[in-house]
């Protein structure tokens, strides 16, 4: 019996004709994510720029879109067998939730440190989660065991042609919404999305451009290009964990060559200040890596152009989000420590936090340290965390205490 390894893929030409299948086959499964026209970045870039949003889609990302698609293309024998995969976060909730629309067995293997609301929500959706390895390559090597061992056939998340034919039905619905699109920017781990979107954009339009977007600490496509092979990363470190991939999909990697107009990566500290943006000017909650096309707006020229930024998942966990909110507040000169040394006299608290108040600082937090010196007459500290509206307000606090005798010194705030 052929195992999930080594069935034959079918259809491995990313041709229109698959496509419009895939639209069809897909539209049955997913949300209609209508494009949103975005005020505030339009204003920042001089552009028009659009969100697509994927967050918003059943499972919270457009993974179920490729899996749906590479499930309907397998045979009921194919199907019988059971499905496997291996993914840590939105590939496992995809095939999950596929698996279950088809009336197929999934089994999802998933590194040991997942988050538990992850694992949950795969068990919620009919999978069985198999728990083994601490990260996605252990994971991965336990999934193609299972599959030799079971006869699976193994979904991979992105170096297939029919899941990234399955991805690539976001160009047709945002040329559709959008038809004289100049830019489309997508997000890249593996390059499944990429590969689907870049292709089906340009038999639609060929004079759309379309950017692939990576992480500055995972920016496995980018080494690749460079090298003109497929190259593995020693190592990858990046916040943006479903983009964070050592290696790009070796079948699919003719596709980006082919139609991938550049490559351009973004820091980890950009991506944290995108997340503020959205929560604040579109109440919307996108992970890291969907957040790449969006801290990419301010790397490409977005002038007179329609630009549209895809925004490829919402599944973040409630303690990443309340790590990234306080960094981009800092980042943002939003909040700030500043350390005063004054003499321990009756009076100086109350005229420090006067200046202040007259600065219209807010005050977070104080810590009173009378040991900073043997002669607590001479000085003590006072440290004191502020929230202001920005690196200008940062700046009239730290002006009206200097101007009053202070001398104010810039602590790293501890997030």
């Amino acid at each position: 019996m052929e195992t999930g390894k080594t069935v034959k893929e079918k259809n491995e030409v990313l041709t229109l004709k698959k496509f419009e299948e895939a639209c069809e086959a897909v539209g049955r499964v997913t949300l209609d994510t209508e494009l949103i026209y975005s005020d505030y970045f339009s204003e920042q870039t001089g552009g028009k720029v659009y969100l697509k949003p994927e967050n918003m889609q059943r499972t919270g990302a457009y993974k179920v879109r490729g899996a749906y698609y590479k499930i309907s293309t397998l045979t009921q024998e194919e199907r019988e067998r059971g499905l496997i995969t291996a993914s840590a976060g939105n590939h496992a909730q995809g095939v999950a939730y596929a698996a279950r629309e088809c009336g197929a067995k999934a089994v999802i293997v998933m590194p040991t440190t997942t988050p538990l609301i992850k694992v949950n929500r795969t068990k919620a959706l009919g999978a069985e989660v198999v728990l083994h390895g601490d990260v996605y390559d252990d994971a991965a090597a336990h999934a193609d065991k299972l599959a030799e061992e079971n006869g699976y056939t193994f979904i991979h998340p992105f170096d297939d042609p029919d899941v990234a034919t399955g991805q690539g039905t976001i160009a047709m619905e945002i040329i559709k919404d959008l038809p004289l699109v100049d830019i489309i920017l997508v997000p890249v781990g593996g390059g499944g999305l990429a590969t689907g979107v870049s292709c089906l954009a340009k038999y639609l339009k060929p004079n759309v451009k379309v950017i692939a977007v990576e992480p500055e600490g995972a920016a496995c496509l980018k080494a690749s290009f460079e090298a003109g092979k497929v190259v593995t990363l020693p190592v990858v470190n990046t916040i943006a964990d479903g983009t964070a991939v050592k290696t790009p999909g070796s079948r699919i990697f003719p596709y980006l060559q082919k139609n991938l107009d550049e490559i351009i990566t973004v820091p980890d500290q950009e991506l944290v200040t995108a997340f503020l943006d959205m929560v604040e000017n579109h109440k919307m909650i996108v992970e890291n890596s969907g957040l790449l096309t969006v801290a990419a707006l301010r790397h490409i020229n977005c002038r007179d152009k329609k630009v549209v930024s895809v925004l490829s998942g919402g599944n973040m966990d409630v303690i990443t989000m309340s790590s990234v909110v306080q960094q981009g507040l800092i980042l943002r000169d939003r909040i700030f420590t500043v350390s005063v040394l004054l003499p321990d006299k009756p009076g100086m608290l109350h005229r420090v936090s006067g200046l202040i108040a007259q600065a219209n600082g807010n005050v977070i937090k104080l810590e009173h340290n009378q040991f900073v010196s043997i002669n607590r007459n001479a000085a003590v500290e006072l440290r004191i965390t502020l929230e202001a509206f920005g690196t200008q307000h940062k700046k009239e606090i730290i002006s009206i205490l200097e101007k009053n005798g202070f001398k104010p010194r810039l602590v790293k705030t501890r997030s």
